[in-house]
């Protein structure tokens, strides 16, 4: 130490050649048991801007550049008093200095952990870098490659989505000479998944309550990954309560909770239920919702023959159209309710075998048709506002949802009516008996005629078999004469009643508007038909004229006059 210190006090001025030989030979001494091209280990004394002084426990202490000592973000990884590896490549011939480097050393040892895991089978951490022809740029310490194919197990849609990120590799191919490292991700995958699945099959069995990660969503089920094995969780397994699609409860990668029911070991098929965890809801339900009780619903769906209620999580009411209104004729639910409306209703009837509770809606309040039986019993008038009109009935709303019918054969006594749309339209306040009640078909038949006397009852007092009639013909048919005596009572007269001749052909002789006289022969109110004849009367006064005739009778017809009296007739 004392010639150094001469050497360094002298050295104030320029050195002579010989003196820096010198000292470089002294410098040399010391470094006698390290070789250039090894790796040892040093102590970081300090920290600077732009290096990192490493001492080796040799005479000097080596300066490294900072940037060897910083990651990829620009943070140094050291600090002083830190243990580091260091590659040692030699004396500095000009100043005695020592050259160290630890990107070198860091390679070195990569290589040879490369090399090591490589043997044995093992997997490297590596940092995707960027995208190149027919793969990736992999940082494991050296750059390796990663094929395009052995990224991921699953198809890859987006090969960007990668890069610079870090993941665990095989390495599947290394060249020690040429340094050429070739990694798979996939290969890894495969096996990590391998090893889990064995551990997954080693702890499974039926009844376990297990976690696992939603791995595909099918209209059927859910896949589930318990670890290196997927599970089959079916719909009906979901909960207890309906599901119409499983992408409504759940997300792939979203972790659950589920309950292992059959498990195959050989076959490796598992069947996963979720709603198992829970009791059953139904086991209780007669208990909690017997016959009568009210209770409230959300509208889950509407059906063209009903609604369909969530009572609570895997409890499911049901109310037919028929049970929705007590006051309107329903063509479908979604005149009154929607989806996601909230309704009480009353329970009518517990399915226990379909998990299903019949409910009624319209049972919450009174049965109107009680009213109805009670305030419009039969014979009673009613009067109300016209609803709809048909080509056969007139329904007639007597009170607030209650419409009675009144049949086109109930309008008129008298009048053919061939479409009561020709005399109603909807709107039109009219006044009818009531006919008939039937609460259990909540039907109520009305009608117009019976405000009035029934005409054909009078029939057989006005017009008595043996009286005669004056009618205009309506109608002139193959077999008879229809003839109009008053206002809608109409008498036939038979072709073979027509004529004290044999006709053919009536409307030869006759015409409808024609006016005649004709004997009443038959009367028959219940089937309203009335008999006529202008033969008969043709015959009862060819006989009366004979006989004047004959009887010497002053004032007796002459032959002229007889024929002029048949004529009248007709």
């Amino acid at each position: 130490m004392e010639i150094l210190e001469t050497e360094k006090s002298d050295l104030s001025g320029k050195q002579s050649q010989e003196k820096s030989s010198e000292l470089i030979d002294l410098y040399q001494e010391s470094f006698k048991e390290i070789e250039p091209g090894q790796i040892i280990t040093g102590k970081v004394v300090y920290v600077g801007k732009d290096h990192v002084m490493v001492d080796v426990g040799l005479k000097s202490e080596g300066s490294v550049p900072l940037s060897e000592f910083t990651d990829d973000k620009g943070n140094v990884t050291v600090k002083e008093g830190d243990e580091v590896e260091v590659y040692f490549k030699g004396i500095n011939e000009r100043d005695g200095s020592v050259s160290l480097s630890r990107k070198k050393a860091v390679q070195i040892r990569t290589w040879e952990k490369i090399e090591k895991l490589y043997e044995k089978g093992g997997y490297i951490y590596g940092k995707i870098l960027k995208r190149i022809k027919g793969g990736y740029t992999v940082d494991v310490g050296v750059p390796a490659f990663l094929p395009g194919s052995q990224v991921d197990i699953k198809p890859v849609k987006d090969y960007d989505r990668f890069v610079g990120k870090t993941y665990s590799f095989k390495i599947i191919k290394y060249d020690p000479k040429l340094h050429n490292v070739i990694l798979s991700r996939r290969q890894y995958l495969e096996e990590e998944r391998e090893r889990q699945k064995q551990q997954t099959l080693a702890r499974l069995k039926e009844g376990a309550v297990v976690y696992g990660r939603v791995k595909s969503i099918m209209d059927y089920g859910v896949f589930v990954d318990l670890g290196g094995i997927d599970g089959l969780l079916h719909i009906k397994d979901i909960s207890w309560g309906k599901v119409r699609h499983p992408e409504d409860l759940f997300e792939i990668g979203d972790e659950i909770k589920v309950k292992v029911l059959k498990f195959d070991k050989e076959k490796e098929k598992i069947a996963l239920g979720m709603k198992q965890l829970t009791p059953d809801p139904w086991e209780s339900v007669p208990e909690r919702y017997p016959v009568g009780k009210r209770v409230k619903g959300r509208v889950t769906n509407l059906a063209d023959y009903g609604v369909f209620l969530q009572i609570e999580d895997g409890v499911e009411g049901f109310i037919h159209i028929s049970d929705l209104t007590w006051s309107k004729r329903l063509k479908h639910p979604s005149e009154i309710l929607s989806v996601g409306d909230m309704v009480e209703a009353v329970v009518l009837n517990i399915d226990k075998r379909k998990r299903r509770l019949h409910l009624g809606l319209k049972q919450i309040e009174p049965d109107p048709w009680d009213v109805v039986v009670e305030k419009y019993p039969v014979g009673s008038v009613v009067e109300g506002k016209v609803k709809n009109v048909t080509g056969f009935s007139v329904f007639v709303e007597i009170m607030e949802g209650i419409d009675g019918l009144v049949h086109v054969s109930d309008i008129s006594w008298t009048k053919k009516i061939k479409d009561p749309r020709e005399m109603f339209k909807k709107g039109d306040v009219v006044k009818a008996k009531v006919l008939s009640i039937d609460k259990e078909a909540g039907k109520i038949t009305l009608g117009i005629k019976q405000l009035e006397p029934d005409p054909w009852q009078q029939v057989p007092e006005k017009y008595p078999v043996g009286s005669t009639v004056k009618g205009k013909i309506t109608h002139i048919t193959d077999f008879g004469l229809f003839v109009e005596v008053e206002e809608g009572i109409e008498g036939l007269v038979h072709i073979s009643e027509a004529s004290l001749e044999r006709i053919k052909n009536l409307s030869e002789k006759l015409k409808v508007g024609n006016e005649i006289k004709a004997k009443v022969i038959k009367v028959d109110p219940e089937k309203k038909k009335l008999g006529l004849s202008i033969k008969r009367l043709l015959e009862e006064e060819e006989r009366s004229v004979l006989y004047k005739y004959s009887s010497g009778q002053k004032g007796i017809m002459k032959l002229g006059e007889l024929v002029k009296t048949k004529q009248n007739i007709l």
